[in-house]
């Protein structure tokens, strides 16, 4: 990438902003760790609404920056844009890991650290596959969706069958739960690379 490609992918994906948005979740996200975990009534599942509303939200910011301004340019550019969609992928959910990783205090065992990365990874993994399918501008609807209906119906039991198609939900190291979150992220983030957002009417 040159400087000046760079700066131009930058600006028309909108990238400030949405770096900017993930640093308010970051801190909205600690400090209400923080006041939940600091409530002796609520119990080891204090954490649970934010290890899974930040990662929704984080994942909702990250699909939605895919969108471009400048479409007819980019299919006249020789680049391989795949490179650079997953560049941007991976620039935005890395530092995105990282901070929300250590934004959860208390006992990690209990929906601390490792639900919140996996969060992060599978839920943005669905926000990458919704910009394929539906666009970039409605990739937030999959992580939205899956990640409120499994907010509701998830049993209070983890592990079992629940691991997977809940895994957004299991507190501590859950394999299952993590080989599936693993894999949307991993399958999303080829499908938006290779294909690029869908287009979106005049977008």
């Amino acid at each position: 990438m040159t400087p000046s490609l760079l700066s131009l992918y930058v600006r028309s994906r909108g990238l400030p902003g949405a770096a900017a948005a993930l640093a308010v979740l970051f801190a909205a996200s600690r400090w209400s760790a923080d006041w939940l975990v600091g409530r002796p009534f609520y119990g080891t599942g204090a954490r649970v609404p934010v290890v899974v509303l930040a990662p929704v939200l984080t994942a909702a910011v990250i699909g939605v920056s895919l969108h471009t301004h400048s479409r007819e340019v980019d299919r006249g550019a020789p680049l391989p844009w795949w490179r650079w969609r997953a560049v941007h992928l991976l620039a935005l959910t890395g530092p995105a890991v990282l901070c929300l990783g250590v934004a959860v205090p208390g006992d990690p065992g209990h929906f601390g650290a490792p639900t919140m990365v996996r969060g992060v990874l599978g839920f943005t993994g669905l926000a990458a596959a919704g910009a394929a399918v539906l666009g970039a501008r409605l990739s937030w609807l999959p992580p939205v969706l899956y990640g409120g209906a499994v907010y509701l119906v998830a049993p209070r039991t983890p592990g079992g069958a629940a691991a997977v198609w809940a895994w957004s939900m299991q507190p501590g190291a859950q394999s299952a739960a993590w080989v599936t979150a693993v894999a949307l992220f991993v399958g999303g983030a080829a499908l938006v690379a290779v294909r690029g957002p869908a287009p979106e009417g005049r977008g």
